[in-house]
């Protein structure tokens, strides 16, 4: 029989166990999922199939072309996408690194260099030159053997952590996108709330010209005359001071999508934005839309696969080495055939005595992947909170915003009969005062529960995910 060579059975050991990782089996942290929303009775329904295809462009739920604008602004110039796109590109680029771990390494070098030797050198031969010359070219090759899986696991931590660096970008996109609509519906609750107050301000003009003529007349008195003045005057400073925050509006917005603050001007809309319907998933999808927790599973993932590495460092690195090239004292032809150099070999390494640094990072990889464990738990917690919070607050806003709407109606009635009752007289002034006021805050009230009530429709599309999918981390991301 032939007698089987060393190197033959180290490259079968090395075969066997090439599949042979240290990291623990992977299994998602588990978290109790409830069967339904509590919130959601009555307003919102389960969503069926269909309702959880894919919907990128979520805000085209409001039918608002300018809000379409807008989002696309900020989809192409937002600096905070740009910056996490770069937090992704760094993650991916990463993950290459760790990869080329994976392939064997190669190599070209050479060198030349005039050298003296001692004349007292131990073992000088006394034919040998006080000076001599150098010159060497080679090529080099080495390959480590991922006996422990030590590169693998390395690469599949690489892999995970870019899956989870996507996942953030994919979460800062939805973050940016709801709360640019959310200064949006915002900006047009302004508009409307200055249209409500132009509106009275014509009613508060005509009442103080009448309370005037009336004083001439000698029916009313100068109190009704500076009530009518001071509540027009307070009419006026409430315009003011919703310009005001109109423009700190606008100015937010202008930031968001990329522009500078005084070249940006969104025209007043007197339009308004009706609420979407949007049905609410059942809890167990909620886990595969939110890109947040995506992410957070991910990074439990690569902390599962940083145990593998760890553990790998107790084990010795095994590869092999090898080297070709040419070598002269810098006379004659350097790549002739009697100048060649070669070597190949096998190599081992394994630190004996570290004063207890491999076994300090094998604690530390399993406290970051219980720590990564936690806040996968707690991410999953604060999403089901979030939607409970929408829910709760877009439900009991539409309660509040029907029964706001009809206060408004009342104080309009009211109105009405205390200015025609002042007209004949009936009545003072302040009856009047106290009757428009009253109206003017009521149809205040509703325009702003209604644009809460829009605002909450925002931040539920956000907390069940947007448009978002998973399927969407085996792709690059789009660019800003």
């Amino acid at each position: 029989m032939r007698r089987v060579r060393p190197a033959a059975l180290a490259l079968v050991f090395a075969g066997l166990l090439a599949g042979c990782s240290l990291a623990p089996v992977y299994k998602t942290p588990a978290v109790p999922v409830p069967a339904a929303y509590k919130e959601g009775t009555g307003l919102w329904t389960r969503a069926a199939p269909a309702d959880m295809s894919p919907r990128g462009d979520w805000w085209t739920v409001f039918n608002d072309p300018e809000l379409d604008r807008l989002e696309q602004l900020l989809d192409a110039n937002s600096p905070s996408l740009a910056i996490a796109l770069a937090r992704y590109e760094r993650a991916s680029a990463f993950e290459s690194e760790a990869r080329a771990g994976l392939f064997p390494h190669l190599g070209v070098g050479g060198s030349t260099s005039d050298d003296r030797q001692s004349n007292n050198r131990p073992l000088r031969g006394s034919n040998q030159p006080n000076e001599y010359d150098d010159d060497t070219a080679q090529f080099g090759a080495g390959y480590e053997f991922d006996l422990w899986g030590r590169i693998r696991n390395e690469v599949a931590a690489g892999h995970a952590q870019a899956q989870a660096a996507q996942a953030d970008l994919a979460s800062a996109k939805l973050s940016l996108q709801a709360r640019l609509a959310n200064e949006y519906i915002q900006l047009r609750g302004y508009d409307l709330q200055a249209k409500i107050l132009d509106s009275s301000l014509q009613a508060y003009q005509q009442g103080l010209t009448l309370t005037r003529n009336r004083m001439q007349g000698g029916i009313a008195s100068g109190l009704s005359v500076a009530r009518a003045q001071n509540q027009l005057s307070d009419a006026h400073a409430q315009i003011d001071e919703v310009a005001a925050q109109r423009a700190l509006t606008e100015h937010a917005i202008a930031t968001l999508i990329g522009v500078p603050a005084p070249d940006f001007t969104l025209p007043a809309s007197q339009e308004e934005i009706q609420p979407p319907t949007i049905p609410a998933s059942v809890p167990s999808t909620l886990l595969q839309r939110r890109p947040d927790i995506a992410a957070a599973e991910r990074r439990t993932f690569a902390a599962n696969a940083g145990i593998g590495v760890a553990r790998a460092a107790f084990f010795p690195d095994i590869g092999i080495s090898g080297m070709y090239g040419w070598q002269d004292t810098g006379e004659g032809n350097l790549f002739s055939f009697g100048n060649r150099i070669w070597a190949l070999g096998p190599f081992v390494s394994l630190p004996l005595f570290d004063g207890g640094l491999r076994r300090a990072r094998a604690r530390q990889a399993h406290a970051e992947f219980d720590e990564a464990s936690a806040q996968y738990r707690l991410t999953v917690l604060d999403a089901f909170e979030q939607v409970e919070d929408s829910l709760s607050l877009f439900t009991r806003l539409t309660h509040e915003a029907h029964d706001q709407d009809a206060a408004a109606s009342a104080a309009q009635a009211a109105q009405q009969i205390a200015t025609n009752r002042y007209t004949e007289g009936i009545i003072n002034y302040l009856d009047v005062v106290t009757a428009q006021t009253a109206y003017l805050n009521a149809k205040r009230a509703a325009e702003q529960v209604r644009t809460r009530r829009l605002q909450a429709s925002v931040a539920l599309v956000r907390a069940l995910g947007g448009g978002w999918k998973v399927a969407m981390l085996e792709k690059p991301p789009a660019k800003p």
